[in-house]
């Protein structure tokens, strides 16, 4: 078998077979097939597409390229939520201990951020004494005792897919389905779930910038997914404005908190509640979807969700204190408000510059090695739809440094008011099959 001829192969638009991919992603790791072939292979990816089984073939020889984790220690089916992306998007902080409220497993795996505000990981580190510097034996013990752990991605997971992914980079192949796909459903398939839920962003402040694109990537992952044996679903959801109304770490704790008190952003609240009831009905508790969306709404009203997050975090040594006082987490030294130029109905909110004006107060990282300041960040005061006056406050900048000035002119060239808008839908689709 030559790499050559697959190539050929697959500019002509033929499918490749299970043991041709496999022998490619093989070779490409161990540096038998070289970056030059590879990126010919990739663009004819690119432009001829991959159908179902190749897709399926292409993530399961990720898969195999490294170490898998090996959950079967843990009781219960488990159940893991992936999403693509976006700005404030604080879903994991509430789902996590809300979907665990009811028995269900969540083990999860998550990385530092890289870009607008920190990963998981970051904003859980705003509890004071937080930590993830788990072993395997103890991920493990939490799981089966609280139902939740969160722990730092580690070991060889799908090397394959890091080489394949930087090579992309460098080639513009990074935005072809197939191989976005394979690359995410890898990573999520080696951590070892069950079960998964993909919470699939569209618009301005997501990879996936329209509809057709995100159902296109939600319908492919789903695809893989189950032909592999692990029970998938997915929902489209908007990420045109951001999630929520917090953005930066502490700010997104406090949000989630206070959402977990049975508070929280309407938007934030549906979202959580439609991923939560998918992951819930994947593992086997409820009817349907809607007697598992009744269970969830009944634990966010009635402490336990929020008992359970301070279980969670006391058992990975943080503070449950700022859980019951959140004025106790990272707090900014300065607060100034960008106002509104005139009167009207806010029309439009650019997530994705949003997101880097949270940056450039120091909410994210720009590179690996950028520290995070954890207490700073940006809280929005009004959202799509909502009527303003002027004068009245649109964003509160959280910050630590005195001049401000940038991140005031990109809030206000990121917010659009005109006489009249109407809000935007959160939910595009719900995809069960």
């Amino acid at each position: 078998m030559r790499i050559v001829d697959l190539i050929a192969k697959k500019q002509h638009g033929e499918a490749l077979k299970t043991e041709e991919i496999k022998f490619m992603v093989q070779g490409f790791t161990t540096g038998e097939i070289p970056d030059y072939q590879m990126s010919a292979m990739l663009m004819a990816i690119y432009f001829k597409g991959m159908n179902d089984q190749e897709r399926s073939d292409l993530t399961m020889s990720m898969v195999e390229s490294g170490e898998t984790i090996d959950l079967s220690a843990i009781h219960g089916v488990k159940v893991d939520k992936h999403s693509t992306g976006g700005v404030g998007d604080t879903t994991t902080l509430v789902l996590a201990p809300l979907v665990a409220s009811l028995g269900v497993p969540i083990a999860k795996m998550s990385g530092r951020g890289l870009g607008h505000t920190g990963g998981t990981i970051d904003k859980l580190e705003a509890i004071p004494g937080f930590h993830v510097e788990l072993s395997q034996e103890d991920f493990i013990e939490l799981v089966n005792k609280n139902k939740v752990a969160v722990v730092g991605q580690s070991g060889n997971l799908t090397p394959a897919d890091k080489k394949l992914y930087a090579l992309r980079d460098v080639t513009g192949t990074v935005e072809s389905i197939p191989l976005i796909a394979s690359s995410i459903m890898s990573k999520k398939i080696a951590a070892g779930a069950d079960a998964i839920v993909l919470d699939v962003k569209t618009g301005a402040g997501a990879f996936m910038k329209n509809d057709e694109d995100a159902r296109e990537l939600a319908h492919a992952m789903v695809k893989i997914g189950n032909m592999v044996g692990r029970n998938t679903m997915a929902v489209i959801s908007d990420m045109s404005q951001p999630l929520g109304y917090a953005i930066g770490n502490a700010l997104e704790v406090k949000e989630a908190i206070d959402t977990l008190n049975g508070h929280g952003p309407a938007d934030l609240v549906e979202l959580c509640l439609t991923l939560g009831s998918q992951m819930v009905h994947l593992a086997g508790i409820g009817n349907d979807l809607a007697e598992a969306r009744d269970l969830l709404e009944e634990n966010l009203h009635n402490g336990k969700a929020l008992e359970k997050f301070k279980v969670f975090a006391a058992s990975q040594g943080g503070d449950t204190a700022v859980i019951d006082y959140p004025e106790q987490l990272p707090q900014a030294a300065y607060q100034i408000e960008v106002k509104a130029a005139r009167d009207g109905v806010v029309s439009g909110i650019v997530a994705d510059e949003l997101g880097i004006a949270a940056m450039m107060l120091g909410a994210g990282r720009a590179t690996k090695e950028s520290k995070i300041d954890l207490a700073v960040g940006l809280m929005l005061n009004k959202k799509v739809g909502d009527a303003v006056k002027q004068g009245e406050s649109l964003v509160t900048i959280h910050s630590n440094q005195t001049d401000n000035s940038a991140v005031e002119a990109k809030i206000k060239n990121s917010i659009t008011i005109s006489d009249d808008a109407q809000p935007l839908p959160l939910i595009h689709e719900v995809i069960t099959d």
